[in-house]
């Protein structure tokens, strides 16, 4: 029988329990593991040896490991995963929150590297690059005009902490190459995207991964959202496939009161850990609303999994992935690691929402588009649980397990404005390539404005809409009427999102995006009912998510 324990906050931030990082356990379970199992493991060894000491040729071991190591893998389930040693900095990068470069944003347009925004502070913005000068080369290597890729430029420009690299310019409005020598420095990699007022009282705040430095940004956003009057709160979870648990524990813990169970996890070699809340609860006379779609997964699962489950928060939009498994990151002697799936995570009523992988690893990563032909993401009552799957929250609201967090209040996935259009725009990235040229041709002129309202206003006084339509008519997209009736909103609405975001970051682009984001503008309209969370079933609403038992 397994033991149950109870872990508070700051003890696991101090032990670094919640990481996952328990390798001196994890070997003593391999030690036993490879003991059970000595024909298996002793057959691959002798196979190995074999090929090494009498294979007709000369063959290289390390390649043949390299490539058997996922193979076994894959027998397991879809997250635990090998992690060669090329790909361990990339993999550190990510959960620190940091990395070591030279401070820009760039994006590859017409085979061209442009610099789309010089971090404040970083070692570009030192030495003068700007928004709008084109890379064209770094070092000795030219990058412009030779079909360069996005890995490649990264792999010139990031390097070592103080080491040196020059970069050629070509700045609109100055003769030649200009010619830099930057120093390498830190740079942060931002996990929260944005915090900002919606209204008088409610605040917003994107979170697009969970990183070590998560939990940071996203209380130096809540205390400016507080500051400014918030009274509630929308917590953008969409598209976040998550990442750090500790950063989830931290956030839910300011959220939660002492003692309330923020999830469990349990596994065959492990036994039963339970984390709640230490009673911190900053934020505990904010009301929450926070949004899910079908790529919300892990981490975000568990941040909408607890809120709901302690009737803290109403959770809108869409199934999330499903990803309740849990892994632990071991460290292997060349450099490598193995990523090992050890325990299943479950929320505080009990549910494990992990989708099936009955089927194999590769098919388990198609289910989103199953979902999509099943009409899940158009019609909530297409999706059916049968009654083992039901639980309840801490006030006794029905909520189910089973393949990810149901919402509370399903928004379809909106496509009243898809046309054949915007779709020929859209596959030729015409929005996103115009926003970029206009900003870049009138720098100085937007330079002057400072909130998104000013883009908004001031872009529809120039009608940049039309312009676009000239500009998609040279690449080949005729001017179609009917479309644009379709369209027109959301082409428009894009465009000055995107050029606002290339002169002032997110602050610009999210406000102005707002306008045709429904899931968004439904629970605004939502958090302005005034709902109590344990009343939540009883709601008569036309999107409910409420979903059919069987």
């Amino acid at each position: 029988m397994n033991k149950k324990t109870v872990v508070i906050i700051p003890l696991i931030v101090a032990v670094s329990v919640a990481a996952g990082i328990l390798i001196g356990n994890l070997l003593n379970r391999n030690s036993y593991s490879y003991g059970a199992l000595p024909q298996a493991t002793n057959k691959i060894s002798t196979v190995l040896n074999l090929i090494q000491s009498g294979y007709v040729d000369t063959v290289n071991m390390t390649s043949i490991v390299e490539k058997t190591i996922p193979e076994i893998l894959d027998n397991l389930d879809p997250h635990t995963t090998y992690i060669p040693a090329k790909s361990m900095v990339k993999v550190e990068e990510e959960m620190s929150g940091k990395f070591s470069g030279i401070g820009v944003q760039f994006s590859i347009m017409e085979d061209t590297v442009r610099v789309i925004e010089v971090i404040s502070g970083g070692p570009s913005s030192k030495i003068g690059l700007m928004p709008g000068d084109r890379i064209v080369r770094v070092n000795d290597s030219i990058i412009a005009g030779v079909h360069v890729t996005n890995a490649t430029v990264l792999s010139l420009l990031k390097g070592k902490k103080n080491t040196k690299v020059t970069v050629g310019i070509i700045r609109k409005g100055s003769p030649g190459e200009l010619e830099f020598e930057i120093t390498r420095g830190e740079i942060p990699l931002y996990s929260v995207d944005v915090g900002y007022m919606i209204d008088n009282e409610t605040g917003f705040v994107k979170i697009s991964r969970f990183g070590n430095t998560t939990y940071r940004e996203f209380m130096d956003k809540m205390a400016f959202l507080k500051r400014s009057g918030a009274q509630k709160v929308i917590v953008d979870l969409r598209q976040n496939t998550g990442g750090s648990l500790v950063a989830v524990l931290q956030m839910l813990d300011e959220f939660l009161d002492k003692g309330e169970p923020i999830l469990y996890t349990q596994g065959i070699h492990q036994p039963r850990k339970t984390y709640n809340a230490s009673g911190r609860n900053s934020w505990k006379g904010i009301k929450v609303f926070v949004l899910i779609d079908e790529f919300s997964a892990s981490a975000s699962e568990i941040f909408a999994g607890a809120m709901q489950d302690n009737d803290r928060g109403i959770v809108i939009g869409r199934r999330s992935f499903g990803k309740g498994l849990v892994q632990e990151q071991i460290p292997l002697m060349d450099g490598s690691a193995l990523r090992l799936t050890v325990a299943r995570f479950y929320t505080p009523s009990g549910r494990c929402i992990q989708s099936s992988y009955d089927k194999g690893n590769e098919e388990y990563f198609k289910h989103i588009q199953e979902r999509f032909e099943n009409m899940e993401q158009l019609v909530a009552d297409s999706i059916h649980f049968v009654d083992s799957l039901k639980y309840k929250t801490k006030g006794g609201r029905i909520v189910y397990g089973g393949g990810g967090i149901m919402p509370d209040f399903f928004v379809p996935i909106d496509t009243t404005g898809n046309s054949d259009y915007f779709t020929a725009i859209y596959r030729k990235g015409l929005i996103y390539t115009f926003a970029y040229s206009y900003a870049d041709e009138h720098r100085n002129e937007l330079s002057k404005l400072k909130t998104a309202g000013e883009f908004d206003s001031y872009l529809d006084k120039k009608r940049a809409l039309n312009d676009f339509i000239k500009f998609a008519e040279t690449k080949g997209v005729a001017r179609d009427v009917k479309g644009l009736k379709i369209s027109g909103e959301i082409i428009n609405t894009q465009l000055k999102a995107y050029i606002a975001r290339n002169i002032i970051g997110e602050e610009g682009f999210f406000p102005i995006i707002k306008k045709i984001d429904k899931t968004l503008l439904r629970a605004i309209e939502i958090s302005k009912q005034n709902l109590l969370v344990k009343n939540i079933n009883n709601v008569k609403d036309t999107v409910s998510s409420q979903p059919k038992a069987e």
